[in-house]
């Protein structure tokens, strides 16, 4: 199988990456923007891996993944790149950078999910995983106004993927993990760490290595599946 993940070098991406490209069967193709380090040591630990330099920034990379589908002969898609992430009060938070936000955060994830849906209608076969946050969809923490909307537009756009391409089949079902200790989340306060452990009902937070597992359940489901959100936060928002 061969399979795209977006931000794959990093974070939940590389735990990602690494879980499919434990698979022998599986060729991982990962995009990187950054971490050009990282993204060479993965592609020496596993050889049926191949990183692609994507800057959700600059449209010609962007450009350039999409005219590779065919060569890559994509099966699935996982959209998990971020590109910045501002963490301040919606007020301050000047008006245009909204809209620049989200030419860098969600317009590439339109054009490549457009791209791959476009090849996979062809082949009339294709999966589409996209990575959201469980923890800050329903209750936007302080902060994070920008982020969580950005995440909402794209939950929306998932369920539309799937009612519009099943007939192709072609499954889209995203996947939202709760709180996970990676370098996004980095500059979170120890403190508050420590109170998220202490109110967790597994007394442990979620790890990168188990969100990867699940979007490796997700990539082998049936046809039937989709449209669906798998959220991860040990039923915490059951009520």
């Amino acid at each position: 199988m061969n399979i795209l993940i977006t931000g794959g070098a990093s974070g939940l991406g590389e735990a990602i990456t690494k879980q499919l490209a434990s698979i022998s069967s599986n060729n991982v193709y990962f995009t990187y923007s950054k971490s050009a380090d990282q993204a060479r040591s993965i592609e020496i630990q596993f050889s049926n891996t191949k990183a692609i330099h994507c800057n959700f920034e600059d449209s010609s990379t962007v450009l350039s993944l999409l005219s590779a589908f065919e060569t890559f002969d994509i099966h699935v898609l996982i959209n998990n790149a971020l590109t910045g992430l501002q963490t301040t009060h919606f007020h301050k938070i000047e008006p245009n950078h909204f809209t620049l936000s989200f030419a860098k955060n969600v317009s590439p994830v339109i054009q490549i999910t457009q791209g791959a849906i476009l090849y996979f209608r062809k082949q009339k076969n294709g999966k589409i995983i996209t990575v959201l946050s469980s923890y800050i969809i329903d209750k936007p923490p302080i902060g994070l106004s920008e982020y969580v909307a950005e995440k909402n537009y794209l939950l929306s756009l998932t369920k539309s993927w799937a009612i519009e391409n099943i007939k192709f089949n072609i499954t889209s079902n995203s996947i939202s993990p709760s709180f996970m200790q990676t370098p996004l989340t980095a500059d979170t306060d120890e403190r508050v760490i420590e109170e998220m452990i202490k109110a967790h009902p597994n007394k442990k937070l979620l790890s990168p290595g188990e969100v990867a597992i699940a979007v490796q359940r997700l990539i082998n489901i049936e046809p039937n599946m989709t449209g669906t959100n798998l959220i991860m936060n040990s039923a915490s928002d059951i009520f």
